[in-house]
Order: structure tokens, then sequence, then C-alpha cells
């Protein structure tokens, strides 16, 4: 099969594929070569699919932390050095490319690797505001404000890209795992 547009000013799709059942749309055996730009429209993040510890009921935004069997489980410690990311998928922005897909006995969840997701985090320990850099709270499976930088080192999440003066809530941030 071939597919060429010939009118170099035309802005359509010279391949179009849709599943209306909105499920796999067309499955590629081999390498795949792009020249151009990849352009993921309604997508906000990279994730990896990690093992989920059996325990954990973790929905989309939540802060996940490695357990000592190396699955994840929602985080509780604050400033916890074993963090590992967020649960992507809350809000209105999805994984736009999902690694590691495979099949598990274990429950199996994407964790944002970089790009912007919806956290879950918790301003009773300070109020949140753009740009601050968010850790893992007490509050579990949701961030705080980073308010002592030495003992963030190696437990930092993210950055606000929303604020929020207190309370807890769901907001955007952008993945800075450090």
């Amino acid at each position: 099969m071939a597919a060429y547009q010939k009118n170099p000013d035309s802005d359509t799709a010279a391949l179009y594929v849709k599943h209306e059942g909105n499920r796999t749309a067309a499955i590629f055996v081999g390498n795949i070569t792009v020249t151009g730009e990849i352009n993921l429209a309604n997508a906000a993040d990279c994730a990896e699919n990690f093992d989920i510890s059996a325990e954990s009921c973790a929905e989309p935004g939540t802060v996940m932390a490695l357990d000592e069997q190396g699955t994840l489980q929602e985080s509780f410690r604050p400033y916890d050095k074993r963090v590992a990311g967020v649960i992507s998928g809350a809000g209105n922005y999805k994984p736009g490319l999902v690694l590691d897909k495979q099949q598990s006995p274990c429950n199996r969840k994407p964790i944002a690797l970089l790009g912007k997701v919806f956290c879950k985090v918790d301003a009773q320990f300070g109020p949140i505001e753009v740009g601050d850099l968010l850790t893992t709270s007490p509050t579990q499976g949701h961030a705080m404000r980073v308010a002592d930088p030495l003992r963030a080192f190696g437990a930092v999440i993210g950055k606000a890209l929303r604020p929020l003066a207190g309370g807890q809530g769901l907001i955007p941030i952008l993945i800075a795992l450090q």
C-alpha cells in the first residue's frame, strides 16, 4: 500500500486512518521512519506503564512512590526520594505516548515522565504559586510546595502551572523529576 499527496499546497493528509469505536486504528510491524514532525493532538505527556501494588486503588493525578518490592504505591511521606511520578490521564490532559505497554498479572498505570499532567496537591502545608517546585506530602497521593530545598533534593516531582491558595485540589504541573 502506498499513499501520496501530490498537491504540495494541500493541507490534506496523504493517509488518514480512523476507528469509529475508539480502538486501535493501525498496527505497524517493523521500523517506522519519520522525516517530519509528529504532532500528537489532545495529548500532554509521555508516560510509561508501571506495576502498581495490589493494595493501591490510585487514580489519575495521584502521586506515586516506589515500595519495597519495586512496584508503585500512593505516596504518603513528605519529601520522599522514592517518588516515581504522577498517574497520567487526569483532567483534560491525556498521555500522548505510553511506553512499556505489556501484559502483566499486576495492575499497571501510566506514570508521566515528561510534559504536563494534572496532579493532586495539598496547600495546607503552604499556598502553591505558579512556578513552585512540588514534592510528596504527608497527604496520601498528593504533592505539596517545596518549603525546604535541602530536603527536596531527589524528591521533586515538578513545577506548578497554576496556583492553589488553600485546601486540596487538582492542578496542572510540568513534570521535572529531580
